[in-house]
């Protein structure tokens, strides 16, 4: 697997999906869906549980913790529940890939299979597991990880030794122990806030909704009215893997396909929801309760699991690891995405604001350190991934005008209309409204002047219509958006992505000497053509296989 931090990111958070599919923790969603979702799935209406509800289907006349007993003697009984002390699962399953797919709705999909051992009386999950990802290269569709979370934190296993997992694994890997479906109901069980909520229809029928909060999380479980088992857990959480940039997201997982396993009644297919869109679909193949445990399998490097539980997730500052002067006033600062500095004869122009508005304001900052008393006029944001638009928030927050594509222009709206109550931005923190300064990239636009000036073209190729190219006519220069990434052998991931952009140069009749990207700092422009042409020869001729590691 190549060094592609988008590829490489999507493709741990994939991974920890075979299970936090259960979980719900952990990425189109529509903001104006999410605000509803926020007013009409989670109604003030709150019940003392030893006082009757105005309606609970299939619970009348009976507490919300009667109702929730009613439900654990229809999966097999409280006591038979607690004496399941693990769990080993064998999965299949598939996720939208909505953060990053090329062209949006309808989405390409990555495909997953493993294996996942929960203990559930020591909180450990080990998760082995294939993922299958369509923006491969040949050959290296299907890369294998290992994963193990305890109490204190946790790693993937590699052949280089212990790293750091993500936050959003390790959140996942939490949620799982306590409200995947052999603890859901427990753990409701024993909330001190067990209540009821207006009931809801699901399928057609009417639900009793219980609801309760976990680790300051709002839950909700749907009852069924007839047979009492949970059709489907609701949250509204801020998630840290690819939905941490729309904020408060509404995630609700259906369980289907139930199945007597050593007389516990267990769903064995979970169906994801995220913001009301369909986002990944899990099916058990198998399930095994109380398996044998080898404490070898749990075994992690201490000072990798130390690191995982300081991970900041996406919410990180922003850091001078690497800086290349491209040429004069064209400061490149590299990392895991990157972003230059432009300074023009009226200001500073942004290239990307990625990740985060607590990185984009470091990238703001560092403007300023560098080119103090001088105005910052704009931001360019070029394409449509999610990580790569972490910033845009920040920018409309301070008012700046932002380049966009014409394509992107709905996403974005949708991205800034999205709360951010439990976690607020400074957008969200705003007094006062603050509508965006978009400036709409829908064909050659210019901006700023001299020896700095800026062209800006869309791509509009087969894998690059939602993205668009900055050229830099004085300087022969050219930044080639989220397009240009090498693997570990030096060939181009994805090819067809840097051929779209020689297209694009070539119909706009540009003379390139350097290109650069998002994932990739400067190279000559006769090298990448050269890479293109060698990656036209026979698949036989491609590297069978590669491997990376997660993003720091």
């Amino acid at each position: 697997m190549p060094h592609n931090p988008k590829r490489l990111c999507a493709y741990f958070l994939a991974v920890s999906g075979l299970w936090s599919a259960v979980a719900h923790a952990n990425a189109v969603a529509h903001a104006n869906a999410v605000a509803h979702a926020k007013a009409v799935a989670h109604p003030k209406v709150v019940v003392h549980p030893k006082e009757k509800p105005a309606s609970a289907p299939g619970c009348d006349d009976e507490s919300a913790q009667q109702c929730v007993t009613a439900a654990l003697e229809a999966m097999g009984g409280r006591e038979a529940l607690l004496q399941v002390a693990s769990i080993r699962l064998q999965t299949i399953g598939h996720t939208e890939l909505m953060e990053q797919s090329y062209r949006q709705s309808p989405f390409i999909t990555s495909y997953e299979r493993g294996s996942v051992t929960m203990d559930l009386a020591n909180q450990r999950m080990l998760t082995e597991a294939k993922l299958t990802w369509p923006e491969s290269d040949p050959h290296q569709s299907d890369s294998d990880t290992t994963m193990v979370v305890g109490p204190d934190g946790g790693v993937y296993h590699t052949k280089f030794g212990d790293s750091p997992c993500s936050l959003s694994d390790l959140e996942a890997a939490r949620e799982a122990l306590a409200l995947g479906p052999a603890r859901i109901l427990l753990t409701a069980a024993g909330a001190p806030d067990l209540h009821y909520e207006a009931p809801e229809s699901l399928r057609s029928t009417l639900h009793a909704v219980v609801a309760f909060s976990w680790r300051s999380t709002p839950v909700r479980v749907l009852l069924n009215p007839f047979n009492h088992l949970p059709d489907a857990v609701e949250t509204t959480q801020v998630f840290h893997d690819f939905w941490y940039f729309w904020g408060d997201v509404r995630q609700r997982i259906y369980f289907d396909n139930w199945k007597l396993v050593e007389g516990i009644t267990f769903p064995t297919n979970w169906v994801e929801e995220r913001n009301d869109v369909l986002w990944r679909s899990t099916q058990a193949l198998n399930v095994e309760f109380n398996v044998q445990l080898d404490e070898k399998i749990f075994e992690m490097n201490p000072g990798a699991v130390k690191q995982s539980a300081a991970s900041p997730g996406w919410n990180r500052p922003f850091s001078i690891k690497h800086t290349t002067d491209l040429a004069p006033g064209i400061d490149l600062h590299e990392g895991s995405w990157n972003s230059t500095i432009v300074k023009e004869p009226d200001g500073i122009v942004i290239l990307e604001a990625p990740i985060s508005g607590l990185y984009t304001q470091g990238v703001l900052k560092e403007a300023r350190r560098h080119y103090p008393g001088i105005p910052i006029t704009a931001i360019l944001s070029t394409s449509d991934s999610w990580p790569h638009t972490g910033g845009v928030r920040q920018a409309v927050a301070l008012g700046l005008p932002v380049y966009i594509l014409d394509l992107n222009q709905p996403l974005l709206d949708r991205m800034l209309s999205a709360p951010h109550t439990i976690e607020p931005d400074e957008l969200q923190k705003s007094k006062t409204l603050k509508l965006p300064h978009w400036k709409i990239v829908a064909k050659k636009q210019e901006i700023g002047g001299g020896a700095n000036r800026m062209e800006l073209y869309p791509l509009r190729g087969a894998s690059t219509e939602r993205q668009y190219m900055a050229y830099f006519p004085g300087r022969h220069l050219l930044y080639a958006s989220d397009t240009l990434a090498l693997n570990d052998d030096g060939t181009l991931y994805d090819p067809e992505l840097m051929y779209e952009v020689a297209q694009a140069v070539k119909r706009e009749n540009l003379i390139v000497d350097t290109v650069f990207a998002m994932h990739q700092g400067p190279m000559p422009w006769e090298k990448v053509m050269d890479l293109i042409e060698k990656s036209r020869h026979s698949e036989a001729d491609q590297p069978t296989s590669a491997e990376g590691g997660a993003v720091d």
